[in-house]
């Protein structure tokens, strides 16, 4: 069962700035944008890099592999679609080769109570919530 109940607003897959990463997302790859210009990774996609202000960028396909920077676990639902998930956790996955950027998600594997450290090693695995979006979500990986 995918965790994104109904109810929840789903991205915008046709936004001019994501539409790519969504569409990468779909084919379960996972991309990040990466400035042409000085070499910056960037996570959210946005049209201007921000540390030179250059527009010249491309998308990366990236491993994927991790490991989790920062945790919470959520015991109040945020929105009331959430109300059956509670408790969740949300995870925040530093990416080496996407020059650390970091990305949100839920760790989807094992339940809540299971331990979630700092530094655990995750890997991207996706989520389809129908046929149009396909969430990037975590799972734990191999030490």
């Amino acid at each position: 069962m995918p965790f994104m109940p109904k109810g929840m607003s789903l991205p915008d897959i046709n936004d001019q700035f994501t539409k790519e990463y969504w569409a990468h997302a779909k084919k379960h790859e996972l991309v990040i944008q990466k400035c042409n210009n000085c070499g910056t990774f960037r996570f959210t996609p946005a049209s201007i890099c921000y540390h030179c202000q250059s527009f010249d960028f491309e998308w990366h396909k990236v491993s994927g592999k991790g490991t989790v920077y920062s945790y919470t676990i959520v015991h109040y639902p945020a929105h009331p679609a959430l109300k059956e998930k509670v408790p969740y956790n949300i995870v925040l996955v530093e990416i080496p080769d996407a020059g650390n950027v970091r990305i949100l998600g839920n760790l989807i594997d094992g339940t809540p109570d299971e331990e979630i450290r700092i530094g655990m090693p995750v890997e991207v695995t996706f989520e389809k919530i129908n046929d149009d979006v396909t969430l990037p979500q975590w799972k734990r990986a191999a030490e």
